[in-house]
């Protein structure tokens, strides 16, 4: 196939996206890989495409793949960790959006899901870090915020949890109140 017919053919797939036919995208895109195995575009599109269908062992080995080629791309890093984490394997996870942390420490939401994926393994330490690195990034997204009170109520530290919801308070007095309500007696007093 000419360039003129691979360009149809991702012009295609992505016209699929747009139209709400991820199936019929994801087809396209194997076939573009078929006839181009090196573009990394199809391989990213196919790869979230597959874990967008729930088809999360082909995601992970898509990003696997994706990844031999060219390590250093966070996003990626972040896409393994995320499919990764919906298959229970949090010390996968933990590899991956480290690794994504690592190529750009800009990235916040790999600082949430490392944070998150810490947290469920106990280490609170670490998420901690990890969510302030998130919070740091993304002062006005309510998730880190909430996710680092709940790791702080984990460590025994309801003055930090405090604070969080009263600084939640001042731009999101919804999930300020909602984790009020989760934290429970210990912001009492």
């Amino acid at each position: 196939m000419d360039a003129l017919g691979l360009r149809w053919l991702r012009w295609r797939a992505l016209a699929m996206l747009a139209l709400g036919r991820p199936a019929a995208a994801l087809a396209l895109f194997e076939r573009l890989l078929v006839r181009c195995p090196a573009d990394r575009h199809a391989q990213a599109s196919r790869a979230h495409l597959l874990a967008a269908a729930g088809r999360l062992a082909e995601a992970e080995a898509a990003y696997m793949q994706l990844l031999g080629d060219a390590p250093v791309d966070a996003a990626s890093w972040f896409n393994l960790g995320w499919v990764r984490e919906q298959r229970g394997d949090d010390a996968g996870a933990i590899v991956a959006f480290t690794r994504a942390t690592e190529v750009d420490a800009r990235l916040d939401r790999a600082w949430f899901g490392l944070g998150q994926a810490l947290w469920r393994q106990r280490q609170l330490d670490g998420a901690a870090q990890a969510l302030e690195r998130n919070t740091a990034l993304q002062p006005m997204s309510p998730h880190g915020w909430v996710a680092l009170a709940q790791v702080h109520q984990a460590r025994g530290r309801p003055d930090e949890a405090k604070r969080i919801v009263h600084h939640l308070q001042g731009f999101e007095p919804r999930a300020a109140a909602a984790l009020q309500r989760s934290l429970g007696p210990m912001l009492a007093g």
